[in-house]
């Protein structure tokens, strides 16, 4: 059935009463990007470069992240922008300065020192190894540096494990002290991973200058369950990394629960978002942006 010119008009009105209704950003020229959105928390969201920008150097890391409102990022060693302990002074310089005078928070170093290890002259030359991390860390801006345990070998105790690696905190967080880098350990590894083990490590390490990196994981809803867990490392949580937030709408993680309870204890630290590459990262970044406002609102 044909519609007349008059049925026409009178159907373009009543829709565009209808768009008049919503909220919809004004743009006065097509190619002007969307105003930032602010976030209804404290909280603030930022990248893992770990998948998503392993390929990507520095001042792509800082442009993307600008674009799509993330305000900070944790560059993981290994990965293309190359933030290493061989950097010299002077790039070490470059680094910060291309941070500090952008709108994106260099947050962390990512690295992948570990604890558990029976080796004890293994242990010693990773301890030391960290210490070159923390002063590398000072040097390019940052915050603090990220560690993690990684498993309790199973021909030691599992408490001596623990207690090992919380005293190489300890050690640790009194050499980071004096550069006033964090020593985050991130909730890592086949059972290190379990937040009952964790507080254990926080309980022998003990020290300001060491804090948790809340990761996530689905063992966060093992044991006594999500809220049980949440409570025992709570006063403790300097960051936070997150995966895939779809997984709230399909019973998989709680995240609303997890942004609803770093509110209640006060955090406004960085939520980093630690997902796979993409082929159309930008896109990508923007709608996880959109979501995480969505969960933390």
């Amino acid at each position: 059935m044909k519609t007349s010119r008059r049925d026409f008009i009178t159907q373009s009105v009543a829709i565009a009463g209808v768009l008049s209704s919503i909220n919809l950003p004004q743009l006065t020229n097509a190619q002007e990007p969307l105003p930032k959105q602010q976030s209804p928390t404290r909280m603030h969201l930022g990248l893992v470069t770990y998948n998503l920008a392993k390929d990507w150097d520095i001042p792509t890391i800082i442009k993307n992240c600008e674009e799509t409102g993330f305000e900070g990022v944790e560059l993981r060693t290994t990965h293309a922008h190359g933030v290493e302990v061989t950097l010299t002074k002077s790039q070490r310089a470059d680094v910060k300065k291309r941070f500090s005078d952008s709108n994106v928070k260099l947050v962390s170093l990512g690295s992948v020192f570990d604890y558990h290890t029976p080796d004890q002259q293994k242990l010693i030359k990773d301890i030391e190894a960290t210490k070159d991390y923390i002063i590398l860390a000072h040097d390019v801006g940052a915050q603090a540096i990220k560690v993690r345990p990684n498993a309790l070998p199973k021909e030691v105790p599992p408490e001596k494990t623990l207690e090992q690696i919380g005293k190489s905190l300890f050690e640790l967080g009194e050499f980071s002290k004096n550069y006033n880098i964090e020593i985050r350990l991130e909730v890592h590894g086949e059972e290190t991973s379990r937040l009952i083990n964790i507080s254990k490590i926080m309980n022998y390490a003990n020290h300001k200058y060491v804090g948790v990196c809340w990761n996530s994981n689905l063992t966060d809803l093992q044991d006594g369950g999500f809220e049980s867990n949440f409570e025992l490392v709570k006063n403790k949580i300097r960051i936070v990394h997150i995966t895939e937030l779809y997984q709230d709408a399909y019973g998989i993680y709680p995240y609303r629960k997890l942004f609803d309870n770093l509110k209640k204890i006060g955090f406004d630290g960085f939520c980093l978002a630690e997902i796979p590459s993409s082929p159309e990262p930008i896109r990508l970044m923007k709608y996880y942006r959109a979501l995480w406002l969505a969960l933390t609102s």
